[in-house]
């Protein structure tokens, strides 16, 4: 059943609990950049079917971070189609690996910022 928006009651269930159950590396740039950072950005927001990790509606940005099984075959192609869509609706999809979050948090940090940035320019919501 869908609710007053329009969106299935089932995806909103869901995207709660992927709020209350975060990854560590989720955690991490959640609790250690995004919480502080200048811009709004959400978590676990839904973008037509999709639940995505990250996303900056100003900058028109998804920050997605993935894990091993999005390495295996049949999930690259399924995020490889995921991201055609959310481009299709006018968000640019950064994707990181959960290795890089941990391992580079701070280049991982810098990029999504400067990427932020230079979105929010281009598109005049600075």
């Amino acid at each position: 059943m869908a609710g007053r928006n329009g969106i299935p009651d089932y995806l909103k269930n869901f995207s709660h609990k992927m709020r209350r159950n975060m990854t560590k590396e989720e955690r991490h740039l959640w609790f250690d950049f995004f919480r502080g950072y200048p811009v709004r950005v959400k978590r676990q927001v839904i973008i037509g079917k999709y639940i995505v990790d990250f996303c900056c509606e100003r900058a028109q940005v998804i920050i997605e971070l993935d894990g091993g099984q999005h390495y295996e075959t049949e999930n690259k192609k399924a995020d490889a189609e995921r991201t055609r869509q959310l481009e299709r609706l006018g968000f640019l999809v950064l994707r990181y690996s959960n290795l890089d979050v941990m391992q580079n948090f701070s280049g991982v940090t810098e990029d999504i910022d400067r990427v932020i940035r230079e979105r929010m320019k281009k598109l005049g919501t600075e």
